[in-house]
């Protein structure tokens, strides 16, 4: 199974070697699709976690003891096509291939199932064409 969270770390807990911990400790595998961390400095880390649904749960437990905020609001990626004018900078920092410029005409594809929703295209997009939508609670 597979769980995608934003993490939220607080100045204290930055240090923590924490995809090593959900490794070694709850057999869980970490994909870092986005990380925002500096040294004695809050920061964030969208990770999509794979694992067995029990192991998932204990870890997440585990990160909020560890004083970690998690954020585990779905959410997917939307193209305001009014506004975006195929300019395929978005399909550069893409690291899934969801989007891609499609020839001969040269437009902006967008494939929702291969999205990993780790937002990198959203400040890329200099028109403001791409945003987060979340699901409603």
């Amino acid at each position: 199974m597979k769980r995608r969270l934003t993490l939220h770390f607080p100045r204290e807990a930055v240090h923590l070697p924490i995809t090593y911990r959900l490794a070694v400790d709850f057999d869980v595998a970490a994909k870092i699709l986005r990380a925002q961390i500096a040294p004695n400095q809050s920061g964030t880390m969208v990770v999509e976690l794979s694992g067995d649904i029990d192991e998932l749960t204990a870890a997440e437990a585990w990160l909020e003891s560890q004083g970690l905020g998690l954020n585990r609001a779905p959410g997917q990626i939307a193209i305001n096509r009014d506004r975006c004018v195929d300019c395929g900078l978005c399909s550069s920092v893409c690291p899934s291939g969801a989007l891609s410029l499609r020839q001969p005409a040269w437009q902006l594809h967008f494939d929702a199932q291969r999205c990993l929703v780790c937002e990198q295209c959203i400040p890329s997009c200099p028109l403001d064409a791409i945003a987060l939508v979340l699901a409603p609670p």
